[in-house]
């Protein structure tokens, strides 16, 4: 069920970017490119942060302990 909403949701908001890409008119490219290139550079950040983190979790694994 929580697909299906999530779904419902972005599908909404894909429709939503359309009618105001025809309201905007010639400029709808311009806004349409900006809003997918800020996207995708908070996803792009977001999946090297996770990368990041995970190798540093990684490194922190294969350290040996120290028994003092």
């Amino acid at each position: 069920m929580r697909t299906l909403f999530e779904f419902s949701a972005l599908m909404l908001l894909g429709m939503l970017l359309v009618a105001l890409g025809i309201i905007l008119g010639d400029y709808a490219s311009w806004y349409f490119a900006w809003i997918v290139g800020t996207a995708m550079i908070v996803l792009v950040s977001a999946a090297a942060l996770a990368w990041l983190d995970a190798q540093e979790a990684a490194r922190a694994r294969s350290l040996p302990r120290d028994k003092s």
